[in-house]
């Protein structure tokens, strides 16, 4: 049920409780499933080409320009090509679920926008019918996004296998380890949120935000899950499932056509997935931002304007992934999982556990005192974890390894060919005599007369 604050925000006038998500007729549900649906898909269209013009800046360039005006009517070509293409299906690929592994990753995507809440409950156009922006709710939301998020994955992961490709096989490899690790780093994100706001309901955690946000009180969990999301959604620097310059193009190597597009439009729906589940449970959700929250006692916080709010901090979290694209490099893989198993995860569980001793102990009364201190100890050690693990070094191994020299390692000792890591080198080929440098370090070996 949606609180009586939030129904009562709508109008002026005080609406009854009972006008809330379980009274909303059946055309409304499906104009709002309908209304979700056109919003991502536009958004994913307003997504690439802002992608696109915000990266052209940053690089000095101008980006789509030509079509329509600022070139918006770009992505609209960009779509229609990939749905006018030529299907191709690799003769070796399981058929069956080639075809279907896109249609779960997008299926997936769809799904967590249905409890987002977008706004109070407002007055339809041209009806009397009032009903909170929000399509559903339920005491369990979070877990619900949690779960789709990780379904989501199921689709990159069977691609890849029924690709019948080496290079998607090892991307879909490779998203199994990234989701499952960023996964737990962004579940102990979430924890505390669920401890200050004693619930699970996106419309419950969005109105226990009215007075201050999350981000105020949890700034080392937002951290933590801005880190995550980037990693969740296979953006850059965290793309290692698609990496280009190894894997050709990843785990949709061998898609084409709206296959192809699918699993696009997927990615830039996650995106907009991810930054409105921060915007919700850190970013006060609909509500204004101060000083304009104040304004004639919170006007601005009924009717339509939230939903504008709502908007603004979606895109502005967009501007984030774009920025960290056109800005950073792709981590190497030892580099990603490094970051994943010992700096975030052990950062959330030391947050999580000094955040809710600092809680226990003063809901137990018997040190109330000690609240602020415990609290201000968490959020030390959570910025501290967070630091240490960014801060640049080596560890023994890697000195030892740089003061002795390299190592050289047989790349085909596990019966499959690995890359030397760094302080390691490869043995010479025993073709290395055949080639044109080959034979100059023949030579100057032998003194220059060719080894006689």
């Amino acid at each position: 049920m949606i609180p009586a604050s939030i129904v009562a925000a709508a109008d002026p006038a005080v609406i009854p409780v009972e006008d809330t998500l379980a009274g909303d007729s059946i055309w409304v549900v499906i104009i709002k499933g309908v209304a979700i649906l056109a919003f991502l898909l536009l958004s994913v269209l307003i997504a690439i080409w802002f992608e696109r013009r915000v990266i052209a800046r940053f690089q000095e360039r101008v980006g789509p320009n030509m079509h329509g005006p600022l070139g918006l009517w770009q992505s609209v070509g960009d779509a229609l090509k990939l749905l006018f293409k030529e299907d191709v299906i690799v003769r070796a690929a399981d058929k069956i679920l080639y075809i279907v592994a896109p249609m779960i990753s997008v299926t997936a995507s769809f799904l967590i926008f249905a409890v987002i809440p977008m706004g109070p409950a407002v007055r339809i156009p041209f009806t009397d019918d009032i009903t909170p922006l929000q399509l559903t709710d339920f005491p369990v939301a979070m877990l619900y996004i949690l779960a789709c998020a990780a379904l989501g994955v199921y689709g990159i992961v069977l691609g890849g296998w029924a690709s019948g490709s080496t290079y998607p096989l090892m991307g879909a490899v490779r998203s199994t380890a990234q989701v499952i690790s960023y996964e737990l780093a962004m579940g102990l994100s979430l924890v505390t949120v669920f401890l200050m706001s004693h619930s699970m309901s996106m419309s419950e955690i969005v109105a226990s935000q009215e007075h201050r946000w999350w981000i105020v009180s949890l700034f080392p969990a937002f951290v933590l899950y801005v880190i995550s999301m980037v990693g969740e959604t296979n953006r850059l620097p965290f793309d290692i499932p698609e990496a280009e310059g190894e894997l050709v193009a990843g785990y949709f190597t061998e898609y084409s056509s709206m296959k192809f597009a699918w699993f696009f439009l997927a990615e830039y729906i996650n995106m907009l997935n991810v930054s409105a589940v921060a915007t919700t449970l850190f970013l006060g959700g609909w509500h204004a931002p101060w000083p304009l929250s104040s304004i004639s006692d919170g006007a601005l916080n009924t009717g339509w304007w939230p939903l504008l709010w709502f908007l603004a901090k979606l895109w502005l979290l967009m501007f984030f992934f774009v920025w960290v694209r056109g800005t950073l490099l792709r981590f190497r893989y030892d580099q990603f999982m490094k970051l994943g198993w010992k700096v975030l995860i052990p950062a959330g569980l030391v947050w999580v556990v000094l955040w809710g001793g600092s809680l226990t102990a003063y809901d137990a009364g018997k040190m109330p005192g000690m609240r602020q201190v415990l609290i201000g100890v968490a959020v030390a050690f959570g910025i501290a974890a967070l630091v240490a693990g960014f801060w640049p070094g080596q560890d023994a191994h890697a000195k030892k390894k740089r003061a002795t020299g390299p190592t050289e390692i047989d790349a085909f000792a596990g019966g499959f060919p690995v890359p030397p890591k760094p302080g390691e080198t490869l043995p010479p080929s025993p073709r290395s005599g055949r080639t044109v440098r080959g034979s100059a370090r023949k030579s100057t070996k032998g003194g220059g007369d060719g080894g006689k």
